[in-house]
């Protein structure tokens, strides 16, 4: 007999939830009688990629049609977070899309996808695709999990080296590279690494702005150099206490300064004859940080299991930017602005929870997760005003900025409970009941303190139709995390020469959304590829974007703050398909699209925009061609978005953001004693980046407009060649 689930006076989405989950009920009675066992794990053993002669795990997940699909599956869209914010999460959630031995690693800047580089491809038993849920896993997906297995009893020891360097289209040339060392001693296994990535850019951008009345009025020259290198020690360390107990250490250093030199030529072409006057900007900076993660897990004998999780970070950022400005280059002495921005993000997360099974078919995890974020954050700002200047602000006069000190802490704890039920061989149901309860504090400039409590329920339904086809449907309450950096004053972008700071607000709330998502996978006959297709629809409340915080109408001010609800939309197509060319062996096809709107009412001009950043979306498509009978493999692949896409609206700007188009190309031989020989071009075509903006004279809601600017960018292709060997 069929359940019947009552819906009065339940809120609206949850009548939706409810009808859901009764209509599933309904089908899985009348299914069940008729079904058979699916397996919908899909298995790819180390023997599968042996032609290609892999080093490392990111070479043979590359191989796998469909893994794109796969690691992006848990998101429902490509449009990125509700937020306009950096939605850095806090915490650890039950969400991972890769798994290494079936556990996630005790890391989230050194998590498990960051790790598939510094994996030997011969300590890999076989990589699985699980499409299905189970509590025998570590985390909750709502699509799909990479597992990969690695072989037991490995006692010989790996040294994996990769050497190379970085060609820019301004004529530098970085070196990077990487050193891996991993095995496995007296039930002991580690992994050990030092790494040094290049991430030097050089940007030039050019810039046409009219008057209202359509005269021309300036151009402005910016040349952009970030001199900056990306260097990270990491340790793992896995240990079998016992047959049922299991302890893992993950540690991680990391260092990055990236000091930014930047000359920008004004040209004034309301002047007869046109004036130019020259900017200078300094701007050293130094970022390091440090993450130590661990984990303890104990199998019972009736097969529940107990574990504890612990993450600790610490990481800081200080900057400066001065400005100089002169009527050449070379008498840019006279400096206009100084700004110093001093940021310290600490984080100590702890995780505990316990699986045990109801039934063969039944299982049940409970647990609790506490987390502690605090933001330290200080800002200096100095201009040539009348007044006493400050050393400690360049030499000017120090000027006061709202929110510029400022320390914000969030104690965040989540209940939850997790039940999976295997509904028949060919239908499962995972459902959560997670009660989020957090403390926000902010101290300094402002003395703030507001607690939240949020349920946070979702239902992950999943159907294989057939052995090749999948239908899965999910419901969840999402809430979204609060950057910190939004509760104060900080540094603009430099890009922007008319904002030298973006103002704080303490006055922020989460923003919320239900989000409903259907998703249909067909997997091709004889592994020739996946095809997938996601549905999507989001009930936004509590947006955040640009609001009006000026103390007055002659004194405006923006900052980011709730503006009301909205609607998100849209439907993403991916495709992985195995295709012969001529008489050469199948080629891996790839391609994407997304087609995606959403609407929300902007408080500041009162119109209908789009919500940033869910534009209106983007294609790609690439093709991987392997020839192992001459160990040669190469690729291309192309990006691109739709026009129009960003809207971005401020109190007295609007910014319309277009996407560039990127092409990459690469080629790989595999030549004498195993080593791997690779040359990527990224950008090839030198995709441009462009943005339009209207300025208004005061507020838009005015609708003066002052000035239209026309501006591009382009940061030129890149050359990196790297030699790669496992021994």
């Amino acid at each position: 007999m069929a359940m019947k689930l009552p819906t009065t006076g339940l809120p609206f989405p949850l009548k939706r939830l409810a009808a859901l989950t009764a209509l599933l009920l309904i089908f899985a009675d009348a299914s069940a009688q008729n079904s058979s066992a699916l397996d919908s794990t899909v298995v790819y053993p180390a023997e599968y990629f042996a032609q290609f002669s892999p080093v490392n795990v990111n070479d043979m997940i590359d191989r796998v049609p469909g893994i794109a699909v796969a690691l992006n599956s848990g998101a429902a869209s490509g449009g990125g977070s509700t937020s306009t914010t950096n939605n850095n999460s806090r915490g650890l959630g039950s969400g991972a899309q890769i798994l290494i031995d079936g556990k996630r690693l005790a890391g989230k800047d050194n998590e498990a996808r960051t790790q598939l580089s510094r994996i030997a491809a011969s300590q890999v038993l076989h990589i699985e695709i699980i499409r299905g849920t189970s509590g025998d896993l570590d985390v909750r997906s709502a699509g799909q999990i990479i597992n990969i297995v690695l072989r037991e009893a490995l006692s010989e020891t790996t040294v994996s080296v990769e050497a190379g360097a970085v060609a820019y289209h301004d004529g530098e040339v970085i070196p990077q590279g990487s050193i891996v060392y991993s095995g496995n001693r007296s039930g002991l296994n580690y992994l050990i690494s030092a790494e040094r990535r290049a991430a030097y850019e050089a940007l030039e951008s050019w810039e046409n702005s009219l008057n209202a009345n359509f005269s021309p009025n300036d151009m402005i020259l910016v040349d952009q150099v970030r001199d900056q290198a990306n260097v990270a020690l990491n340790g793992n360390l896995t240990y079998d206490l016992t047959l049922n107990d299991r302890v893992a250490l993950n540690m991680l250093y990391n260092e990055t300064d990236p000091p930014t030199s930047l000359d920008r030529a004004i040209t004034n072409l309301n002047k007869r004859p046109p004036v130019t006057t020259w900017e200078r900007e300094d701007i050293p900076s130094e970022r390091n940080g440090w993450e130590l993660g661990g984990d303890y897990e104990h199998q019972f004998a009736n097969g529940s299991r107990y574990r504890f999780l612990f993450i600790a970070n610490d990481e800081s950022f200080d900057t400066v930017r001065e400005r100089f400005t002169g009527a050449t280059r070379d008498t840019t002495t006279r400096k206009n602005l100084f700004l110093a921005t001093n940021t310290r993000t600490v984080e100590h997360i702890a995780r505990t929870s316990y699986n045990f099974q109801l039934s063969s078919s039944q299982g049940v995890e409970l647990g609790v997760e506490r987390a502690l974020t605090r933001l330290e954050s200080a800002l200096r700002m100095g201009l040539p005003l009348n007044g006493t200047a400050s050393a400690a602000h360049g030499g000017l006069v120090p000027v006061a900025v709202p929110l510029a000190n400022s320390t914000v802490q969030e104690t965040r704890y989540e209940t939850f409970a997790v039940h999976n039920w295997q509904i028949n061989p060919r239908m499962a149901l995972e459902s959560t009941l997670l009660v989020e309860f957090s403390e926000i504090e902010q101290s300094g400039d402002v003395r703030n303190k507001r607690d939240f409590r949020f349920p946070r329920p979702k239902f992950d339904y999943r159907f294989d139709v057939n052995s090749s086809t999948q239908l899965r449907l999910s419901v969840e309450r999402y809430i979204a995390q609060l950057a910190f950096a939004d509760f104060t004053a900080s540094s603009a972008n430099a890009r922007d020469e008319q904002q030298a700071i973006v103002a704080g607000n303490s006055e922020l709330e989460q923003e919320k959304a239900w989000r409903y998502t259907v998703n249909m996978e067909y997997r091709l006959p004889q592994d020739k590829g996946v095809l997938n297709a996601n549905v999507f629809f989001y009930d936004v409340e509590d947006a955040i974007g640009k609001i009006d915080i000026s103390p007055s109408p002659t004194s405006l001010l923006s900052a980011n703050g709730n503006t009301g609800n909205g609607e998100i939309y849209g439907i993403n197509l991916d495709a992985s398909v195995r295709y012969s060319f001529f008489s050469l062996p199948p080629a891996l096809l790839t391609a994407g699209l997304l087609v995606q709107d959403s609407t929300t009412i902007d408080p500041i001009g009162g119109f209908e925009r789009r919500i940033v950043p869910y534009d209106r979306g983007n294609y790609r498509l690439g093709v991987r061609q392997d020839l192992p009978a001459l160990g040669l493999s190469v690729g291309v692949n192309y990006r691109a978005g739709f026009e129009g896409n960003r809207r971005i609206v401020d109190i007295d700007k609007i910014d319309v953001v277009g996407v560039p188009r990127t092409l990459n190309l690469f080629v790989e031989k595999r030549g004498y004693a195993g080593f791997v020989y690779r040359l990527d071009t990224n950008n090839i075509n030198d995709g441009v980046r462009c943005r339009t903006r209207d300025r208004y004279a005061g507020s838009l809601v005015k609708g003066i407009v002052s000035e239209y600017e026309d501006n591009c960018s382009v940061t030129g292709p890149q050359f990196i060649f790297t030699v790669r060997k496992t021994f």
